[in-house]
């Protein structure tokens, strides 16, 4: 059977790597020296194909949800990223956000896992979003595809996000892509990311608590969102440009390639706003395409595969 999850975590690793070497570099130098594919060192002096937070974190969440959902247990696993060099390409830890760092110190002063996210407007950064993917497939293997017509499967990616991201912002932002991810999963047609944006909306609609902070996802939320000038598309670490920034390039591109280069090449955040389109483009357009050549030079490869491997696993018997 299909391995949604390979094809969606690998599509997030490897945009992920393709985009560390360059992290900061504004876009006028990438549009006069684009990348076009695995680059060594840059940014972080780091090897080709070498992944970072995003991927990292995404795998701790993977890992422990094989074996249930357990707030806990996925605290537990970030910590050993952060402080043991776990769940790295080559066991060391080169880029942390301020937001998660200061979650993990929570929770090892004994904070309760979902009282650990920050909660003001500063918090709301990408670090939830760029590790959130995983959560879709548990909730489609135990809720079904109506994810945002259950109250209960969102709460759930809210909690996952709160773990180290609470703000309503970073809950929404979460929301919307999970909603998408399931659309695509159930269906390649193009309508499936417009109709993942507005079934979330609908949702926090519904739900007065969420009103004042929807106000940010509504040019997300525009039928002609697809055709917004790149100009006016940013690429920064603030949690709906990130979103947005993903959602476009996977709107205005036709294969997996294009859209992670397309990603990348925006410049500033680049990992992150490439890990979370690729997310996307790998559910979308399947593992089978993503480049080999890019394949090939993804540090610890068969490490990443094998716990998206049981993940599938464990989830398989629920009809993922």
């Amino acid at each position: 059977m299909p391995n949604k999850v390979l094809d969606g975590i690998m599509g997030l690793c490897v945009a992920d790597a393709l985009g560390v070497p360059v992290e900061f570099t504004g876009r006028e130098v990438l549009r006069k020296n684009p990348v076009t594919g695995m680059r060594s060192y840059g940014t972080y002096n780091q090897l080709a194909g070498t992944w970072s937070d995003d991927t990292s974190t995404t795998l701790c969440l993977a890992d422990s949800l094989s074996k249930g959902l357990d707030y806990d247990d996925i605290m537990k696993r970030f910590i050993m990223w952060f402080e043991e060099g776990k769940y790295t390409p080559h066991g060391e830890v080169f880029d942390v956000g301020n937001t998660t760092r200061k979650a993990l110190m929570r929770f090892t002063q004994g904070k309760a896992p979902l009282e650990c996210g920050g909660l003001s407007d500063n918090d709301n950064g990408n670090g939830s979003l760029m590790r959130i993917l995983p959560i879709v497939y548990y909730l489609l293997a135990n809720y079904g595809t109506e994810i945002t017509e259950n109250d209960e499967a969102m709460a759930i990616i809210h909690n996952v996000s709160s773990l180290t991201h609470a703000h309503k912002r970073s809950l929404i932002a979460c929301g919307i892509y999970c909603s998408i991810a399931a659309m695509i999963i159930g269906s390649t047609e193009p309508t499936a990311v417009s109709l993942g944006i507005s079934k979330a909306v609908e949702f926090y609609r519904r739900h007065e608590e969420y009103k004042d902070e929807l106000s940010h996802y509504e040019r997300l939320n525009n039928k002609s969102f697809a055709s917004v000038p790149i100009e006016e598309i940013k690429s920064s670490g603030y949690v709906v440009d990130t979103l947005e920034a993903a959602v476009w390039c996977l709107l205005n591109t036709n294969n997996y390639k294009e859209c992670a280069l397309m990603a990348v090449n925006l410049g500033e955040d680049t990992d992150t706003v490439a890990a979370v389109a690729g997310g996307l483009a790998g559910l979308y357009y399947g593992y089978g395409s993503i480049p080999q050549e890019w394949l090939s030079v993804i540090v610890r490869r068969d490490y990443v595969e094998g716990i998206c491997s049981r993940l599938n696993e464990a989830l398989s018997q629920r009809n993922l």
